[in-house]
């Protein structure tokens, strides 16, 4: 009977014995800790996702904000308010938050210290949020690579190529290389070479390439396009065309008419040389002699 009552009376937990705890407001007094800890935990959640929606639905009604910013936006404020609930749930227990938070700050160091590769690839995921040198559904070039954009996370970029298969590049090479956007501006300027004979009229050539570049839809007509002779080859004259076009046309634009123009330049007479090479027959007479 000594034993039990000394059992009963051995501090287990913040100056409790084993019989105050074994009482029924004790025991009350928990389970109304837990059911608070799980309102708390369950209002945390719903406020946190409601807010997150409530900052990203900010860039769906203006155009000219940028998505990317108000969802990374969004999901700082969403983890924010879902840490400050633990906390108060720590509260609810009785445990004292300020050394917790103190216990946080010294394992985010250790764990910092030991992943620097990875925060050097959130810190640059950051810059690129805020900065945005590029946006989800930019076509672009980094680190060599070509593609859309498809998402821009804290740790990586995720593109799309032209094959549609999925590129994931750091961010840290993202942020740290040159980035070629190719969707930034509206419009382009496409380039061509087109080379005609020395025997060939060079105004009507010109006029030929002229009128067929200007005809398709997808040119513009202002700025002026450039059409001039720009190099004397060994086998033909070159012309260096230049015209303005929308962004989303380039490529496709800039194909189709290197075709066109090589059929408009036979349909009119105009002769595009090639490289040719005389090989001389040798003396088979001579041969014999030797």
């Amino acid at each position: 009977m000594d034993s039990l009552n000394g059992l009963l009376q051995t501090e287990i937990w913040n100056g409790r014995t084993l019989g105050d705890l074994l009482t029924l407001d004790f025991l009350a007094g928990i389970v109304g800790n837990v059911l608070a800890a799980l309102v708390i935990l369950f209002v945390g959640f719903f406020i946190a996702g409601w807010a997150k929606r409530r900052i990203t639905h900010i860039s769906e009604r203006y155009e000219q904000l940028d998505d990317t910013l108000f969802e990374f936006l969004g999901s700082i404020l969403r983890y924010a308010i879902i840490a400050f609930a633990f906390l108060f749930v720590l509260n609810t227990f009785g445990v004292q938050t300020t050394s917790v938070v103190a216990v946080i700050g010294a394992a985010g160091l250790a764990i910092g210290l030991a992943l620097q590769g990875t925060l050097s690839n959130v810190a640059a995921g950051v810059m690129i949020i805020f900065f945005r040198p590029i946006k989800n559904g930019d076509f672009v070039e980094v680190n060599g690579q070509m593609g859309t954009v498809k998402n821009i996370s804290l740790n990586f970029t995720e593109l799309a190529s032209l094959s549609n298969t999925q590129i994931i590049i750091p961010n840290s090479e993202v942020w740290g290389n040159t980035i070629v956007n190719y969707s930034i501006y509206p419009t382009r300027r496409a380039e061509w070479t087109f080379g005609v004979g020395y025997g060939a009229n060079l105004k009507d050539a010109e006029q030929i390439i002229r009128d067929t570049i200007l005809s398709d839809p997808r040119a513009h007509k202002t700025p002026e396009p450039f059409i001039q002779v720009n190099n004397l080859g060994d086998f033909s004259v070159d012309f260096l065309v230049r015209v303005w076009c929308d962004s989303g046309d380039f490529f496709a634009f800039q194909a189709d008419m290197k075709r066109k123009v090589k059929e408009a330049l036979d349909e009119g007479g105009v002769d595009i040389p090639f490289p040719t090479r005389t090989l001389l027959q040798p003396d088979v007479e001579a041969g014999k002699k030797d």
